[in-house]
């Protein structure tokens, strides 16, 4: 089967200059774990994914707090919890993103995305055709195809 036959072609895509708040956003509200990164010519830049808001230092770091005489009492200074909040604020996806995205082709067979989804540990493969991008095939279009051979 040809990746063209699977893959989704409406795909969710976000700019460069996509905040971290905005993806959270998309990427919750759609019910996905990662998002391509374009730019005007529909040319992959790069992909943000979950692990990338969780891993890539994008979560700030709450102050320790002890509570001593009815009172709290603050470990680490709340200036640098604030600092670290406006410095996410100012985040955006390029500063984020994975920039060496794999990609595979309309014509390309499926087993190829299985292999590359197995060997590099990623969970969806954009499609491209003349470097741009027409689809995206996910796990769960794989574990879906997988269902269908397997009846």
């Amino acid at each position: 089967m040809k990746v063209k036959e699977l893959m989704s072609s409406n795909v969710i895509t976000i700019k460069k200059d996509t905040t971290i708040e905005e993806i959270a956003h998309i990427l919750t509200e759609n019910n996905i774990s990662g998002v391509p990164v374009i730019n005007d010519n529909n040319e992959i830049l790069g992909m943000v994914s979950q692990k990338d808001l969780l891993y890539k230092d994008v979560q700030p770091r709450f102050p320790a707090v002890v509570e001593l005489l009815g009172g709290l009492i603050f470990l680490k200074g709340v200036k640098h919890y604030n600092e670290e909040l406006k410095k996410l604020v100012a985040m955006k996806a390029e500063d984020i993103m994975t920039r060496n995205v794999i990609t595979v082709g309309e014509e390309d067979e499926v087993e190829a995305i299985a292999e590359i989804m197995v060997e590099k540990d990623v969970n969806r493969v954009p499609v491209v055709r003349d470097g741009k991008l027409t689809g995206i095939v996910s796990r769960a279009d794989m574990v879906r195809y997988i269902a269908r051979m397997l009846e």
